[in-house]
């Protein structure tokens, strides 16, 4: 079934995000685990605290929901941490999805530190393509975005189609403040990155954060380049 979707599917969206766009981010969850089983994946950076809130929900609702992260290379070692924190306290499978070129062979393609010079061109060799590729077995995607999360999206819905990667994307915490966020972390006792105890607000990986510069959360990343996105949720035109 994965990514055999037709177009039906896509003129399907707006109704399903009618419906969900009042409910709560368990009864999406909860809605979605029924209407795709199997094919529903979440892909977690392991940096910010809203993937948290979807991992402690997932592992009562639908713990049987696969879970992976981009593992770039050039992670910090909190994210690493948290990752490990996550696969003992949680009984959901977790596995980290790796770019076809390692570090090294980046840098005899590329050059050095293709990340100083090109952050667009790195990022698309070790985070999209990598979650494309990953992507390509499952018709739906969950993920932790949020309007409030950045300038960049605001437009957010509870669930929409996904043109670049051809299949459902599901954000149940579309409508969540960060307020929201880290009540429920609190009451829940939810793991989150250490990180964030230390200023940061977005992170990504250590090549390319640092504390944030101004009230954008993602003004700490990529700084000195007019970018605040990765890629992986940029839809084309």
């Amino acid at each position: 079934m994965a990514n055999s979707l037709c177009y039906s599917v896509e003129a399907e969206v707006p109704l399903w995000n009618e419906r969900c766009r009042t409910m709560s981010a368990q009864d999406v969850l909860s809605w979605a685990a029924e209407e795709w089983g199997q094919w529903m994946v979440l892909s977690c950076s392991f940096s910010g605290p809203a993937g948290m809130v979807l991992l402690d929900m997932l592992s009562t609702i639908a713990p049987a929901t696969p879970v992976f992260y981009i593992d770039t290379g050039v992670l910090f070692p909190e994210t690493h941490q948290l990752i490990d924190t996550i696969r003992e306290r949680y009984p959901l499978e977790v596995r980290g999805v790796q770019p076809r070129l390692s570090l090294a062979e980046q840098a005899v393609a590329e050059g050095e530190a293709l990340w100083h010079r090109d952050p667009q061109r790195c990022c698309q060799i070790r985070k999209v393509l990598p979650l494309a590729e990953a992507l390509t077995a499952y018709d739906a995607w969950i993920t932790g975005l949020r309007r409030d999360g950045a300038s960049t999206r605001k437009a957010t819905q509870v669930v929409e189609w996904s043109k670049k990667y051809n299949l459902v994307k599901l954000n149940p915490l579309a409508d969540w403040t960060e307020r929201d966020v880290w009540s429920y972390i609190h009451k829940h006792n939810v793991p989150y990155n250490s990180l964030l105890d230390q200023g940061y607000r977005s992170i990504g990986c250590h090549t390319c954060t640092q504390l944030p510069t101004g009230d954008d959360p993602r003004s700490g990343r990529w700084v000195g380049f007019n970018k605040t996105e990765c890629g992986l949720h940029v839809e084309p035109a």
